[in-house]
């Protein structure tokens, strides 16, 4: 089957996400003044913008390539939990697995630009891990969307705000397994070597270094494998797809080795690519391809995100176009 075909294909699958939302929010104004109070800018604000962002991103991203998806995670019993399931449902994503809780708020990062300058940013989050009652309540979701629904593809999304404790990550990938569907990992270091026994490992270059604790020259083909042997001797995981930023791109599975380079292209804002990446990975994983196809779709996606300004998902058709 071709590549093309495969893509067709994104749209028969149905992918849960799992992991940390959040909302990303943005303020415009313009600044004619200092204040009186401190030696600070003064925003009049003309217009707010307010984006899905962490896991729900990645969810975007899936939804825009065709495919089904549903979105576990915990929110905040806020008006901003409320604004964030609105703009879920109103991209299509499912929120039947997501849990309201009143022990955190709801992540919203804002981000105040004004005169094209990014003033501040302010972040409202808690990042402990769940407790013990958010735990079960996120649990229990999520057995009944892999009993009930069987999901093609399952994305772990770690963006380190307490979602994905060691235990929720343990038994979502040993149920998995039992029922033989594939799990995909986007890691951060906090928890890097608790995903043992996924299917697909895509940490970044600096996760890998910071996560191994050892020096990867991403030029070198040697440094590479050694880096990804020593992870895999850890992880038990069946592919690693390692990102390498203007590098490319660089996977193994089942003894098979291959750097996908990156193409030539006007980098204009590199906000987002992972998501695009672990996203279409992951339904590349789904579809069929072989571990080259995986890497060759995953490397165009991550490209032409960083070719659009601020966080743009991939559409199927986007996805077709540039293989073409």
């Amino acid at each position: 089957m071709s590549i093309a075909e495969s893509i067709s294909r994104f749209s028969e699958k149905k992918v849960l996400v799992i992991g940390d939302v959040m909302m990303d929010a943005y303020c415009w104004g313009k600044v004619e003044r200092i204040s009186p109070e401190a030696p600070v800018p003064v925003v009049n604000v003309q217009q707010w913008d307010r984006r899905l962002g962490g896991a729900a991103n990645v969810a975007l991203n899936a939804v825009s390539l065709g495919a089904k998806v549903c979105i576990c995670s915990v929110i905040g019993e806020d008006v901003q939990g409320q604004q964030l399931l609105d703009l879920l449902s109103k991209q299509g994503i499912s929120t039947r697995a997501i849990v309201s809780s009143k022990f955190r708020p709801t992540t919203v990062k804002t981000r105040v630009i004004a005169g094209g300058h990014h003033i501040v940013r302010i972040d409202e989050e808690v990042t402990i891990l769940l407790n013990a009652e958010e735990e079960q309540a996120i649990l229990r979701l999520m057995i009944n969307e892999l009993e009930h629904q069987r999901p093609d593809v399952i994305i772990l999304e770690d963006y380190n705000k307490g979602m994905l404790t060691p235990h929720v990550i343990r038994e979502v990938i040993e149920r998995a397994s039992d029922l033989n569907i594939p799990t995909t990992v986007d890691p951060k270091k906090d928890h890097f070597f608790e995903y043992k026994g996924c299917t697909l490992f895509k940490p970044n270059l600096k996760e890998m270094r910071e996560g191994l604790k050892m020096e990867i020259d991403p030029q070198s083909e040697g440094s590479l494998q050694s880096a990804v042997n020593v992870l895999e001797a850890n992880m038990q995981n069946e592919m690693t797809l390692l990102t390498l930023s203007e590098f490319g791109m660089f996977i193994h599975s089942q003894g098979q080795w291959r750097h996908e380079p990156a193409h030539p292209r006007k980098v204009v804002d590199v906000s987002g690519a992972g998501d695009s990446v672990i996203a279409t990975a992951s339904l590349a994983l789904a579809a069929g391809m072989s571990m080259q196809q995986v890497v060759f779709c995953a490397n165009l996606a991550g490209g032409l995100v960083c070719e659009k300004v601020g966080v743009v998902p991939i559409t199927q058709t986007m996805l077709l176009k540039e293989i073409q």
